[in-house]
This record gives structure tokens, sequence and C-alpha cells, in this order.
């Protein structure tokens, strides 16, 4: 479906084009470039509600600065669609997201315009001061260097690392607070309530509006304007002794709030700061889906990341299937986290800012003085899991595995060393899908599987997580417990049957065979079962096994393997260095087998974006790339 965009808008190809419109004409650039993305998203699907929130804040961006000189970074991306069309993306915007099309978040192989790649939150403010720091030693003072951050990016810890340090750095940057009260769902903390108070404060905002009236005649001044800045900001500070300015306190200059939704004004206010020298940050009070009126009004959650819908109704659509389909991996994890809450007074959920992307908030709707919202913090997710351990509750502490990584320190130091039974809830492993290399699961098997006192499991279906899930609940010695599954469906339609529990450290054999094995973990083994049942029909007749447990390993299960076995194929959808291949690989070599081993997973490289079975495919591990190795691997007369 070809989309056209509106008269202004395909006239842009740069922000050179975009620099040529009088500024008389930006308000309507805006409603193109909003109806534009609207079309697109309704039709293609992305992500939504965040782009719409900040379209007159990037038409503003790229009309006063001189980008990609000029350094521009977006925190997360998720609002970045506006800034990727107006930058020679808009022809081909409609690949956003699939295999081989552009990426759904700024990327610097991708464009000039990507100043700095991101996916993960909270990293715009270091990265934008580290580059303004090179200009400044670089004797460069003509480049601006501005950082937009949301609300709720703003709780991430690093973000305040970045704050802190900007403001001691004397650096010509200025960071944007795009602030909507959400991040995914809607934010949480004291620093909501502290940017609340600053927006409905009469007397700030009395205070500021003298001040940018005086900011607006700055032109006019001259050589004294510095000077004026100057005793604007000790009139401010003297003022506000009573009501504390957390930025101003961090030396930030703090102008705000303002209006994210017009553009004039914008512009202006960009022009202006441009002026003044030093890191500053300006406060935009922006709305979520802004322009949409379902996503408006509608839940802000669900207007994210809708998939497609019908733009005219709002009727988001729902696949429809001919047969009953298995639930989604992270809502077998919310409804059981529940049903064992019940049974278990000592369970307690923690989610870092992902409560509906885990399903963290089923537990939150039915108990929630027992499950935990902690914001974009993964790190203090991680230790105050551990302090509740502490104190003999049992935490299961919901992230993403790529958010996981930022953690691993956490994991190491406050969990393992102190021997600490939490429980770790791995979303999202192995490929995430459309999200692209930021968000991929892939080496959670391997960083996990190094660490003395953590166990390290994978369910091949539903009820295996559930049978996990209710292990990990049961005492045990002191260790963590870490449980990894993939975005998407399961494969039991019926999957609410009763609990057995696991004994750690052991596997399950799916079927026996002669001469060839496939040993894999997770998920992913049902490619195997499908693999099996093909061939044998062909009568070629292999073994598969479900490891279950990277670590401890089935060391019983491995001998018996080896002991019956000349050829292995490990499969896992997981880093292949590091992974569970190279755990077979070490028991083998440990005790002296000598079979022929053959891995396939996840290669030494960033895979993009993509449908999880095109890149599955892509890597080899797919069910025809499971066939093709095992017949590459048996004798050519046997095939």
């Amino acid at each position: 479906m070809l989309i056209t965009p509106g008269k202004l808008l395909s006239k842009i190809d740069s922000p050179v084009d975009l620099k040529r419109l009088d500024q008389i004409q930006l308000a309507q650039l805006c409603e193109e470039l909003r109806q534009f993305i609207i079309d697109n998203v309704s039709v293609y699907g992305g992500h939504f509600g965040a782009s719409l929130g900040v379209v007159e804040l990037t038409v503003a961006l790229h009309y006063v600065l001189n980008t990609p000189y000029d350094q521009l970074v977006w925190d997360v991306g998720h609002q970045a669609y506006g800034h990727k069309i107006l930058t020679g993306r808009r022809d081909n915007f409609a690949t956003n997201r699939l295999y081989n099309g552009i990426s759904g978040f700024p990327k610097r192989k991708e464009s000039p315009f990507d100043a700095f790649g991101v996916g993960h939150s909270s990293t715009s403010v270091s990265a934008a001061l580290g580059m303004a720091m090179a200009s400044k030693y670089q004797n460069i003072a003509n480049k601006q260097h501005v950082a937009v951050i949301g609300d709720g990016a703003l709780t991430g810890g690093m973000a305040f690392e970045g704050l802190n340090h900007a403001g001691v750095s004397d650096t010509n940057l200025l960071i944007i607070l795009n602030d909507n009260c959400m991040s995914i769902d809607p934010n949480v903390g004291a620093l909501k309530d502290y940017l609340t108070d600053i927006t409905t404060s009469k007397t700030y905002n009395r205070l500021k509006e003298d001040v940018w009236n005086l900011l607006g005649k700055l032109s006019t001044f001259g050589k004294s304007a510095q000077e004026i800045v100057s005793k604007i900001e000790t009139g401010i500070k003297s003022t506000l002794l009573s009501q504390s300015n957390l930025f101003e306190s961090l030396n930030l200059r703090y102008f705000g709030p303002v209006d994210g939704h017009d553009v004039d004004h914008l512009v202006a206010v960009l022009r202006d700061l441009n002026q003044i020298k030093g890191p500053k940050i300006l406060h935009c009070i922006t709305t979520k889906g802004k322009g949409y009126g379902p996503a408006e009004k509608g839940n802000a959650t669900t207007w994210h990341a809708p998939g497609t819908f019908d733009k005219i109704t709002g009727e988001i659509h729902k696949k429809i299937y001919e047969q009953p389909q298995a639930p989604k991996y992270q809502d077998v994890f919310g409804h059981t986290l529940v049903e064992l809450a019940k049974a278990n007074d000592k369970i307690v959920g923690v989610t870092p800012a992902m409560p509906s992307g885990s399903s963290m908030n089923i537990m939150m709707k039915e108990m929630p003085n027992r499950a935990f919202d902690v914001g974009i913090a993964e790190q203090h997710a991680v230790t105050f899991s551990a302090g509740l351990a502490t104190q003999g509750l049992v935490p299961f502490c919901n992230i993403y595995s790529s958010f996981m990584q930022r953690a691993y320190d956490q994991v190491v130091h406050d969990v393992c060393i102190q021997n600490l039974p939490v429980n770790f809830c791995l979303d999202r492993a192995g490929f995430a899908g459309a999200d692209g290399p930021t968000h991929h699961g892939a080496y959670d098997i391997a960083y996990f599987r190094c660490l003395p006192n953590m166990i390290v499991a994978a369910p091949m279906n539903e009820q295996e997580l559930r049978n996990l899930m209710f292990t990990a609940q049961l005492p045990r010695a002191d260790q963590a417990f870490s449980i990894r599954y993939p975005r998407g469906q399961g494969v039991m339609p019926s999957w609410r049957t009763s609990f057995e529990k696991v004994e750690i450290g052991t596997g399950r054999t799916i079927r026996q065979g002669k001469e060839l094995a496939i040993l894999t973990i997770g998920h992913i083994g049902n490619y195997a079962v499908e693999v099996c049942d093909k061939l044998e029909k062909r009568g070629i007749h292999i073994g598969h096994y479900d490891l279950r447990f990277a670590k401890p390993l089935d060391e019983a299960l491995l001998h018996t393997i080896f002991s019956t076995y000349s050829k292995i194929i490990t499969v896992e959808d997981g880093c292949i260095q590091g992974g569970i291949g190279s755990a077979v690989l070490e028991f083998m070599a440990d005790n002296q087998y000598s079979s022929l081993v053959k891995r396939l997973g996840i290669p030494d490289k960033i895979v993009e974006h993509g449908e999880q079975l095109e890149l599955h495919k892509e890597c080899g591990f797919d069910p025809e790339g499971i066939e093709l190795a095992v017949i590459e691997m048996l004798e050519p007369v046997r095939v």
C-alpha cells in the first residue's frame, strides 16, 4: 500500500529542505508529518504514541539546528519516527521494523543524522555529553549537542549519572526533557511527583514566564545579553530558595516548562537557547499520542505500540485464528505467579517499568502490596530483590533478557556473591523480533552460566515454565535461579495444569534414536520435534533431548547421550559462544568423549530486526536449517 505524504512533507528529503520553509508553514508541516506517521503505523505497525507526542519538537529541532553537524540524540528512540521521516527515510518508511528494512530506532550506520544508536533508555545524556566534551577538547565552539529524554527514561540511574557530570562540565549541552508522564506504562516514583509539582506551581511558572519574556528580547541586548541572563538566574535562585529545583541544584540552567506542541514558540526558545552557553535543560510538556483521538483518550500503554489498526475508528486489528492459540509465555508467567503467590505468602514480584510487557500487571492488580514497579531502573530492581531475599521473602524479578545486561554487576555482586535465592525470569530471551539487536536476548545463557551460585534454566513449553516457577519458589540451597523464555506464543492451548517439581539439573528424553542426537534447551526445542517427526517418516530415526538446564548440566543424561550417539547437534536461541553448545563441548572434553558435535545458535555477529522465524532462518536454526544440519552429518548413503 503506497502512502502519499502531504504537499509540504513530500518536498522534504533532508533538514536543508525543511529550512527553506517559512516559519508560518511549520504548523502545516507538523500536521502532515503527524498524519503520515498515523497512516504508516496503522497499516504496517510500530511504535506510535511517543512519536506523535514529539512532532512539533522534532520539526523545531531540525528547523533550528544544523543537523547532522549539530548532534541530536534521541533517548530510547521510540519517539524518533518523525526524525527519520525528515532526514531522508520518508520514501522507505514503510519498511520500518521489517526484515531488511529500516530500524525502528536511531542507528548510526543507517544515517548520519542518527548521531547515536539507541534502544535501551537513559543513555542520551551521557552520549550527548561525551560528544559535547569532545567538541570542547577540540576547541569547536559552534556545535550544538542536544539530548531528548523522556520523563520515564529520566528515572534510569544512568541518566542521573549523566546529569551529575553535565552540571560541572562547562560544555555546550542542551537536555530536552520530554515530559508526558509516561514511559510504556505510566511512570512511577518520586521524580514523577516532582515534575508534576514543577509543572503545576503557580509561583514557579509565573516567574518563568517573566524570564521567557526577557529571553524573547535577547537579540536586542547585544553584548550585554550574558549579563542579563546571569541576573535572571540569580533572581531565580534567590526567589526559589523555598522551592528548590533539582536541575538547578545540579548546576544545570533550567528553562520551562513550555508547551511542547507550540512549534512557533519552540523555534523561538531553541534559537534563544543556542545563544546561551553551558549545560542547560528545557522542560517540554507533551501529550503521548497527540493529534490522534483514540490514542490521546485511550489507554496510553495500549497505544505505545498497538500493531495495525483502523485509523478512522481506532479499532486495533486482532488476528483471527481457526484453531485455539497457545498463550504468550509472559501471560503464562503472570498468571502462574499469582497462583503461586496465593499459596505462598512469601512470594513478591518486581519489574523495572515493564508491568504490561512482562504481565506483572496481573499480580499488581490482584496483589498491589506484593508487586513492585520500580521504574526504568534494572540495577535497582536486582539489588532491591536481593534486599527482599535477605528478609526471607521469595522475589521473582522479571526483566527482559537484554535489559538484564544493564544489571549484571548487581547480579554478581549483590546476589551471587551473597548466595541469595533471587528468582530471575528473563522475558524476550532469544530474538525479540522487530525491535532488533538492542532487544534481542542473545547472551543470557552465556553470561549467567559462568556465575557461581546461579541456576540457569529454560522451559520448552508453558507447562515446563509453570513447573520451573513452582520449583523456584520452593526452599532450596541459597542460589539464584534464572528462567528464560521467548517473546510470543508457546505451544500448548490448554496449559492450566497442576504443578510438578523439577529436579534441578535434570533434562528430559523427548525421543530416542540412532547415531545422531539433537540436544536443545528452551522453546527452540519444538523445532527439533518438528524435524524429528519429519525425518522419521523418511525412515531416519534420531534422538532428541531437552537439556532444560544450562547450569547445572544433567551429567548423567550427557554420559548416556555420548555413550550412545557418535554425532551430536546442539540447538539454542542464544549466542553460540559460551552457550549451551559450549557447555556440552566442555563436558565432552572433560570426560574425553570423541563424538562429532555441531553447534547451531546465534553467530558471533549483530543480527538485525525481523520476524523471529526470519532471523532463525538467517542463523540456520529454523526447522529447515536443523534438518539440513542433520542430513549433512549423517552418511550420504543413509539419506
